[in-house]
């Protein structure tokens, strides 16, 4: 079966580069191990944050405020709610990078921030508790992605372009000869022009297929719902948060229709290997103790755990991305390494990964997500 382009990955990146390219007019096949969405990566657990003024550094904010817009056009497109605006509050040292990077994002890019002492938060919300030597940071215009309607809706669109999404299909070999792919499964054999690899934890093991060896690495990761007190902690009235303390790095969620509040680390991490069988959330001490802990310090009217899930990470070395081309094959586009900060720019990994497959350009610069950073 010929195609124009495969994608190996049907997961956030993946499901959003099948719709652009589809869009484009491209003949396209996605291939998933799973049956996406699914729990058996990093896009599950029903929420993720999204934030523009960015800790992580102010070379994102181009690319989140793409994605933004993105998210926007994928509502209107399907009339499906997929953005809670509940705003998102960092807290943290006022000294610390990621409390001044906050900061210096919003200034450049003239981003709505409200910079407030631990007095003024927790005046606004009583949830809060905080030292006397942390500020809090509100983006009011920022909130939470609903992850898997996200990826359904794109799933839907992409299949009315004609995209083809098998499912529960894994790959098993990749050859590439003049500027031809050919991809066997266990039982099928397909063909196409160009490839897209966004296949999460297991992009590495296809990428050395390809002789291309990258440092990623997949980490097991928990988060769970906590019991709390809807009248403070409801979504209308509570934000999304991050909290970088001395013990970690925190996130979490107000409660979403009543689900209760929900809460991870986003350090930490314990290496896998992602075929093999994950321990589920609690069989580590430290997965309920860790998050319990946190919730004592810095929202003690939380009350008792409801249930728990595990996701993987896959990190890179310096926590950047990988969006690029393979060095050795033009028609070959990498997404890759997303570790754990990922999720909320899927919408414009997915076009960028069009944009490089179609005309090789991108109107977002993308160089910092370079492979060859790697390299030199």
């Amino acid at each position: 079966m010929n195609y124009d382009v495969i994608i190996i990955g049907a997961g956030s990146m993946g499901m959003a580069a099948g719709y652009y390219l589809s869009k484009s007019g491209k003949k396209t096949l996605l291939l998933d191990s799973f049956h996406p969405p699914h729990n058996k990566g990093s896009h599950h657990g029903e929420t993720r944050i999204i934030r523009y003024a960015y800790a992580e550094g102010e070379e994102y904010v181009p690319f989140i405020l793409k994605a933004q817009e993105l998210w926007n056009e994928l509502e209107r497109d399907t009339g499906k709610p997929l953005f809670i605006p509940t705003g998102v509050l960092s807290v943290g040292n006022k000294e610390s990078n990621f409390i001044q990077n906050t900061i210096s994002s919003s200034t450049i890019y003239s981003l709505p921030l409200e910079v407030m002492n631990p007095v003024e938060v927790q005046n606004r919300w009583s949830g809060i508790t905080m030292p006397n030597d942390f500020i809090g940071c509100f983006e009011p215009s920022s909130g939470v992605l609903k992850c898997e309607e996200s990826i359904k809706a794109y799933q839907m669109l992409a299949e009315m372009n004609g995209a083809t999404i098998l499912s529960n299909c894994r790959v098993k070999e990749i050859h590439i000869q003049e500027e031809k792919v050919t991809i066997k499964t266990i039982d099928k054999t397909f063909h196409s022009d160009s490839l897209v690899i966004a296949a999460g934890a297991w992009s590495g093991h296809l990428l050395s297929m390809m002789d291309l060896d990258l440092p990623l690495t997949p980490v097991r990761k928990t988060f769970a719902w906590f019991d709390a007190i809807e009248k403070i902690y409801n979504s209308n009235d509570f934000p999304a948060f991050a909290f970088e303390t001395s013990q970690g790095l925190y996130y979490g969620f107000p409660s979403v229709d009543g689900a209760g509040l929900k809460v991870g680390r986003h350090d930490g991490g314990e290496r896998i290997n992602p075929d093999e069988v994950m321990k589920q959330f609690g069989e580590i001490v430290e997965d309920r103790g860790d998050l319990i802990q946190f919730l004592n310090q810095y929202l003690p009217g939380i009350g008792q755990l409801k249930y728990g899930k595990t996701c993987m990470y896959t990190l890179t070395p310096d926590d950047k991305f990988v969006i690029d081309v393979h060095p050795k094959y033009s028609n070959v586009a990498i997404a890759a390494g997303f570790s754990g900060h990922g999720f909320k720019f899927s919408s414009a990994v997915g076009q960028a990964l069009s944009n490089l497959i179609v005309s090789g350009k991108n109107e977002i610069d993308i160089s910092q997500f370079s492979i060859d950073r790697f390299y030199n």
